[in-house]
């Protein structure tokens, strides 16, 4: 496996106490980065914290549906450390169901999480890099938001939605030596699928000539190369990782 240099680099990732979170972390730490783990749940949060023990990691519980514990907590960070890489991890699919039966405060939570929360990241966020004239954000959007998934239309909405502020904030911090790319996964083993129909996942699975879910590493991968100096060009871009599903 290549091995990206993000020595003196300080990296935040949301959602990370888990699944593709986490091993972005594992990676990140392993390649010289300081981590700064976000998630909601403290007791996993200090699980992992345990479970790592490394000085280079460090845990913020922060619901980044909520815009002032996300620019307070930046705030608290940037007072002792520069921010340059954001990896904006967080989301939740939430149940499946017909648009027209879709929960009401359901979708709002899912949309709250999933795209409001990247929004307040960035925007914490971009000032202290166009300041540094340097940084590295990564959205984790999804193959839904580029095809749309029958019965799940709060995430598959979220997730275009995040693509769209990708390509955006791209083209606005390109002068800046800021780059800011999504990546496009299909479904992978991670607990998220729990929240899912076995039929609906069933269904995903159906449409990946590659016959198989993604496995956490391989996005962990793409993810770093985009996290790191190496990738000097590409911004506003949609980084597909859907093993054939999607193919633009």
């Amino acid at each position: 496996m290549n091995k990206f240099d993000l020595k003196n680099k300080t990296a935040i990732i949301t959602g990370g106490a888990q699944g593709f979170g986490l091993d972005i972390a594992k990676k990140f730490l392993d390649y010289g980065a300081k981590v700064r783990l976000w998630d909601i749940d403290e007791k996993e949060l200090k699980k992992v914290k345990n479970k790592i023990n490394n000085l280079n990691l460090e845990i913020d519980v922060v619901d980044v549906a909520n815009y002032k514990v996300v620019i307070d907590t930046v705030d608290t960070i940037s007072k002792s450390s520069k921010i340059d890489i954001l990896i904006n991890n967080a989301g939740i699919t939430g149940p499946t169901a017909e648009l027209w039966n879709y929960n009401v405060d359901d979708w709002k939570k899912i949309i709250d999480i999933n795209l409001h929360g990247t929004f307040y990241c960035c925007k914490a966020v971009a000032p202290l890099m166009i300041k540094n004239n340097y940084g590295r954000i990564v959205n984790i959007a999804s193959v839904s938001g580029k095809d749309g998934n029958a019965n799940a239309s709060a995430y598959s909405s979220a997730k275009a939605g995040v693509i769209g502020l990708t390509k955006s904030l791209g083209k606005e911090l390109a002068q800046y030596n800021i780059a800011v790319n999504a990546v496009t996964p299909a479904g992978a083993k991670t607990r998220i699928l729990d929240q899912m129909s076995k039929e609906h996942v069933q269904r995903m699975l159906s449409k990946v000539p590659r016959g198989r879910f993604l496995e956490v590493q391989e996005l962990s991968s793409l993810v770093s190369w985009l996290s790191s100096e190496e990738n000097s060009f590409s911004t506003a871009s949609v980084f597909d990782i859907s093993g054939g599903r999607s193919t633009y």
